[in-house]
């Protein structure tokens, strides 16, 4: 195929083939609300993979987020330290409590918290510390956990890019109080929309509950454990419908083969462009050495972001498609308006225009990560 007609999307959603085959039980259980049978047995197998003591799926990794941020207490008067480089739904989550997002500068390596700043970010009214664990990337976990230790903080961490992830050979979203996943179709196992919230303490899976069913002892009431079905915390409509479970029922089980061979992909995007790295002429991630990424996101960072914008366009004129990711938070009108920044914020800044996503999913070819790492080579000059 000729580069003129060759394209290369930046994300295709996972589809496995034996999907239908497990939406099709679904449909014969005629169980589609939320809390059914497939749904947990998601939620067992998620335990299973995470290492997590609970966990409960809901319809979107914001759903989980801001279910963390109610079983925390946030509200207002608190506030919660987390990465300026991050989604909205990281900062809203807790914002909508009342509570302030309070912003942390990133380690250029791998755009995660640096958790030598969070001593300048702290104040009497934080309530939490949230560690984003970003492209599948693990933060510095033994520093955050001795952080929110020693300040007697809950740590939450952001884990919708790093199912399968781990740090020290165990699990992202076993090390904090709860982790928040995603399983969106832009992620390594999808189910459209969803979400998951993992829980690492007993008394918290508890509560989640009733809250994840509008504030109600509903389970409670269909176990008989109860005589009423009432209206008994602060809750919302947070449970991930039978359809969706199912969907994800069959892609949780595949999630180590299609990790490994996204590793594969990611691995191939690194020496194929460290020539270029070497040469002074991009840089590329360098997740930290005691973490195993999942090879959710493959990321360069040029010189400049005129560089950039040139880069991207000159892919697409070749068929590859490569994009840039969000704004940081503090510059973002919400992020002005609802939010803290108690240090300048250079490496946020920087490098987030000058970053650059490269195609990764897991219908693409080794031959196509060689073609795009050809390309850039090509442009650049290396």
């Amino acid at each position: 195929m000729s580069s003129e007609s060759r394209h290369i999307p930046f994300s295709r959603p996972l589809l496995l083939g034996t999907e239908a085959d497990c939406l099709q039980r679904a449909l014969s259980n005629q169980f589609f609300s939320g809390n059914g049978p497939i749904a947990h047995g998601c939620e067992q197998r998620l335990k299973e993979l995470c290492n997590a003591q609970g966990a409960v799926l809901t319809p979107s990794c914001t759903h989980a987020l801001e279910l963390a941020a109610l079983l925390c207490e946030t509200g207002p008067g608190d506030e919660v330290l987390l990465p300026a480089y991050a989604f909205s739904s990281t900062a809203n989550a807790f914002a909508m409590r009342g509570a302030v997002p309070v912003f942390v500068d990133v380690r250029p390596e791998d755009m995660n918290i640096n958790p030598r700043l969070l001593e300048q970010a702290i104040s009497p009214r934080t309530k939490a510390v949230v560690a984003l664990h970003y492209g599948g990337m693990a933060c510095d976990m033994d520093a955050l956990t001795a952080f929110a230790e020693r300040h007697q903080i809950y740590l939450i961490e952001d884990a919708a890019q790093a199912i399968g992830a781990t740090y020290r050979g165990r699990p992202l979203g076993s090390f904090g109080h709860l982790a928040a996943l995603s399983f969106h179709e832009s992620k390594n196992v999808h189910c459209g929309e969803g979400g998951a919230l993992l829980i690492n303490r007993t008394e918290m899976t508890e509560r989640a509950l009733p809250m994840r069913n509008k504030g109600t002892n509903r389970h409670e009431f269909l176990a008989g454990k109860v005589q009423a079905y009432e209206w008994t915390s602060p809750g919302s409509a947070y449970l991930m419908p039978e359809l969706n479970a199912a969907f994800l029922h069959t892609q949780l089980q595949a999630l180590q083969t299609v990790n490994k061979h996204r590793q594969k992909l990611w691995e191939t995007y690194a020496k194929g462009l460290q020539p270029l790295e070497e040469a002074g002429l991009l840089q590329l991630p360098h997740p930290l050495p005691e973490a195993a990424h999942n090879g959710h996101l493959f990321f360069i960072r040029c010189r400049s972001a005129k560089e950039r914008l040139q880069l991207s366009k000159q892919l697409s004129e070749r068929g590859i498609e490569a994009y840039f990711h969000y704004q940081p938070l503090h510059l973002s009108p919400a992020g002005k308006r609802y939010g803290r920044k108690p240090m300048p914020l250079p490496v946020t800044e920087r490098e987030s225009q000058r970053l650059l996503r490269l195609p990764l999913y897991y219908e693409l070819q080794m031959e196509d990560v060689e073609y795009i790492v050809h390309a850039i080579r090509d442009i650049l000059g290396g």
